[in-house]
Order: structure tokens, then sequence, then C-alpha cells
């Protein structure tokens, strides 16, 4: 067993890390305590004399070094910031963020002779700081553990319980939808296998499952995949939380409802309006977007001035985001005006509808509803609204081909399809809710593109 203790410091790593080694009779290893010892001087005569940089170096070289240990591991409180930390201490391990208010963490690390990080005073540093590092920490974290009011010793055994606790089959409640073998895949799971899912109504089409559970393996996490098909997201978050799931993708059509329903999100879900994704942390939920990563990458490089949205969802808007970060002007078209009007009205650009499209003539369109999607034959333009110079970006990535994708084939646009938006968005999400990061090669791999 290998149990790795995350979070800011004041949490109680050390502390409750040796008290979680010794009820389960294994070593213990502080990384703070192994960087002094390689460097031959205390945490505070390293930054003192060679900077936070050095620190950081010796404490990646130290941490990757742990891959294959097996025992408790304590942290330093920004290790989980680097996503290669993060992959080995993933590996073959569990990890249990131990979390407290930053009154508290102010109360227990006053007088300590850590050299500062930040120019401000040491109260505001601790909750800027502790701001900043908690994506990264809940990203990191398969189990989290409040530890403010509690006793060093309550907070081990709680650890300790939910690390060997009995956990049911996966049960779903009537009225979800598994394709064939899931329900036997996912029927005695392991206490601390962490549970993720694609959260959509249809979402049994979703290539998710198949990418996360191989990435999974490839990292040597435990954790597996699943679908949660219903048609009341409110159901969705319910199963999640009842299950102890650790991270949702978020697909059509609740990407709103999603954001509405998480208790924070990060600046580019809150600034689009929709969220495709969402970690659970106990009964706080983090929400953010990655599909505007998904459209604004394959779309580097492609000089352009004016650019259309197909669409007026939550895809829409991830789009709209996407392309004014590059600097397009950017119209909505959608077959309820209205709707494009209110959208447009968020990003301060054009809107119309579907018949307009030609006198817009953009040199890039993004096609962002489900229209073509697994065997729908239609297409929202027509072949006499594409030509050559065109770049045009279908979100549908299945088929890979879409109706729409084919006509601009056959009319000279150079074409992108979804896959290119989902291999994009899903590297991102994958470092939101593992703190991993993976490259695009490897999904490729995985996904046979």
């Amino acid at each position: 067993m290998k149990v790795v203790l995350i979070g800011y410091r004041g949490t109680g790593k050390t502390t409750v890390g040796k008290m979680i080694a010794r009820r389960l009779s294994l070593p213990f290893l502080d990384t703070d305590a192994l960087i002094e010892e390689r460097a031959g001087m205390p945490v505070p005569a390293i930054f003192a004399s060679a900077g936070e940089a050095t620190f950081r170096s010796l404490e990646r070289e130290v941490i990757a070094g742990l891959a294959d240990f097996r025992g408790v591991i304590a942290t330093g409180g920004g290790a989980v910031l680097d996503p290669e930390n993060v992959r080995v201490l993933r590996k073959g391990g569990t990890v249990v963020l131990l979390e407290a208010s930053a009154g508290e963490v102010i109360t227990r690390t006053a007088g300590s002779d850590r050299p500062p990080l930040t120019g401000l005073p040491p109260e505001d540093e601790v909750r800027a700081l502790l701001h900043r590092r908690r994506p990264f920490y809940l990203a990191a974290a398969d189990i989290c553990v409040r530890t403010g009011g509690r006793r060093p010793d309550m907070v081990a055994d709680d650890v300790v319980s939910r690390l060997s606790g009995r956990r049911d089959p996966v049960s779903l409640p009537a009225g979800f939808a598994l394709p064939p073998g899931e329900a036997e895949r996912l029927d005695a799971p392991d206490p601390a296998t962490g549970l993720y899912g694609i959260a959509g109504h249809p979402a049994l089409h979703s290539r998710s499952p198949l990418l996360y559970n191989a990435l999974f393996a490839r990292y040597g996490m435990d954790a597996s995949y699943t679908f949660f098909d219903h048609p009341d997201f409110a159901a969705v978050l319910g199963a999640a939380r009842s299950l102890g799931v650790r991270g949702l993708s978020v697909t059509i059509p609740y990407k709103e409802a999603a954001l509405a329903a998480a208790d924070e999100a990060d600046r580019h879900a809150a600034a689009i309006g929709a969220a495709n994704t969402l970690v659970l942390c106990g009964d706080h939920v983090r929400a953010s977007n990655t599909d505007w990563v998904g459209v604004r990458r394959p779309l580097e490089g492609v000089a352009a001035e004016r650019a259309v949205v197909l669409g007026a969802g939550g895809a829409a808007a991830a789009a709209v985001y996407a392309l004014q970060s590059l600097g397009y002007r950017v119209t909505v078209l959608a077959r309820d005006a209205g709707k494009a009007e209110i959208l447009a009205a968020r990003f301060g650009c054009e809107a119309g509808s579907l018949s307009d499209f030609g006198s817009v003539r953009p040199e890039v369109v993004v096609h962002a509803t489900p229209v073509g999607m697994a065997g729908d034959p239609h297409s929202l333009l027509a072949p006499e609204d594409l030509g050559p110079g065109m770049t045009v970006f279908d979100l549908v990535y299945t088929p890979k081909e879409t109706p729409l994708l084919r006509t601009a084939t056959a009319r000279g646009c150079r074409t992108i399809p979804g896959t290119e938006m989902f291999v994009y968005q899903a590297c991102e999400q994958f470092l939101h809710m593992t703190g991993i990061r993976v490259d695009d090669r490897t999904v490729r791999e995985v996904l046979g593109e």
C-alpha cells in the first residue's frame, strides 16, 4: 500500500502521516526531510541560499524516487503543483488531501521559520496561496479530509477507515443507462478505487470511458470511469455524490446545469457560462471548462479575421470564448436567432439566424450543435454556403466525418474534425481531474487516431 498525504503547510501531514503509518504497519517518509538530507541543510536555509527554484528541483528529484515506494508519504505544500510529481505520487498510491481553513492554517503556522513565498504579509500570503493551490490539491486527491477542530489521531483514524473500509458494488439507480457488460465491470471495486464518469444524455456514444480507463492503467492509478446517462442532471449529481465519484466529464445537455450546481468555478467556466468538468471533494463541487482549449488549440496558427459559431448552447459559448482569445471577430448564428442574440450579448459580438451566414462571409466556421451526430444525415449549412479558403471545424466527433465535414471537403475547405477538440479538451480535463499532464500524442495513441 502507498498512501500520500498532500495539503498546505500546517494541515498536519507529518503528524497524521506517522500515525497512519503506525496503524497500518508501514514505513513513513517526509519529502521535506529527504530534501534536507540530500541538501545537507534545513529547508529555510535552502530557500535563503539557493531560492525556491532550487528547492523545487530537489523536491522533484526526491519524489522521482518514490514511484514504487510502499508506505506513507507526507509531501510539501507545493509538491503537487508540478504534474510530474503528481504522476509519480499517484502511481500505485492513494492520495489524501488534508484540508484546513485559512484561519486554522494561520494559527498553526504562526512563528514558523519557513521563508515567505510572496511579498505579501504572512496572513495574506496564506490566503492567496491556499486559493491558488486549491485546484491542484483537488485534482491530485483521491480522498479529502478536513482536519480543522479535530485531533491528529481522529484524522488518522478517519483516513485509515476510508482506506480499509468496504465498498458495496457500484449500483446506479433506476433510469440510468449502461452499455452491455458495464454493470458487471463495476460489480466489486476496491474501497480505494476512485470513481469517475461521463455525465450526459445521451452519453453511451462517448469515448471518454475508453480513454480514461486506459490512461488510469497507463499511470498506475486505481481508478475506474463509467457512464452516468440519465435524463435528469439532479439525479446524475445525486448518484455521483452517493457513490463517492471524484470527477465528472459533462456533455450535452448538462453543461450549464453543471456550472449552476457547483460551489466554485474557474474563471473560464464562469466567463463561458458552462462547465464540462466537475471535481468533487466531499460535499464540495468545483467546476471548470476545458472545451474552449479543445477549440482553440486546433485553430492556433490559422490566420483569419471573421469567424462564425453555429449554435447557442454551452459548446457554442466555449467556441466564442476560444475564438475571441485568438483575436477573431465572431458572429453567433443559430436556428433560434433570439438565443443567438442572448449568447452574443454576453461576449459583445454579433448575432443572427442561419440565413445570415452568406452575408457574414467568415474565414472560420465552428459548428457547435448536435446536428450530424451518430448517424444524423443533416447539416446546418448547404454546399453553396461553403468554399475554398474557409476553415470548417465541426465539434461533433461521432462520426469523425460528419455530413458538414463531408460537404466542406468536397467544396475545397480546410476541415477540422471534432476528434481534435476531444483530444485537446481531454488532455486539459485529465489534468484538472487527476493532476497528471498527458500529451495529445498519448491520447491519440489510446484512441487510435
